[in-house]
């Protein structure tokens, strides 16, 4: 079962952030063969979702609320540790996720950019494609609404 907790930049324990981090290196640096700067200076203005399973970080994400990143509110930086993903953890952390928008933020308007091959995914989850297929960072992307 995983557990999902909440948490602003300043909540994390030092153990906290360095297994946040090893994490989306883990996937979207040496998984994904894409070498691009993860430390992009927006961590310290997110909102955190943070999934554990026995203790271990298992799942994350990180928030936005509208005009911080984009104009709608956001989730981006959506990960799940490779050995994890049989679980069914990626649709419990996007839930949580949607459910804090909601709760910090006080909208229901959520924009992503998705990678292409998750759209399936996405689209379970309430999210349309807007506009083209683009390329971030080497891989597809297509850029999500969700209004509901």
């Amino acid at each position: 079962m995983l557990t999902v907790n909440v948490k602003t930049f300043s909540e994390f324990s030092v153990d906290e952030l360095y297994d946040v981090l090893q994490l989306r290196s883990e996937v979207f640096v040496v998984e994904q063969d894409c070498v691009y700067q993860d430390l992009d200076g927006k961590d310290k203005k997110a909102l955190h979702v943070i999934g554990t399973t026995d203790g271990k970080i298992v799942a994350y994400t990180r928030l936005f609320d509208a005009g911080d990143y984009f104009e709608n509110a956001s989730i981006g930086r959506v990960v799940v540790s490779e050995k994890a993903r049989a679980f069914g953890y990626g649709h419990a952390i996007i839930k949580a996720s949607i459910a804090a928008i909601y709760k910090y933020y006080n909208t229901r308007k959520i924009k992503i950019s998705a990678q292409t091959y998750l759209k399936k995914f996405y689209e379970s989850h309430g999210f349309s494609q807007i506009g083209d297929e683009y390329l971030e960072d080497g891989i597809p992307h297509i850029a999500m609404t969700r209004n509901a």
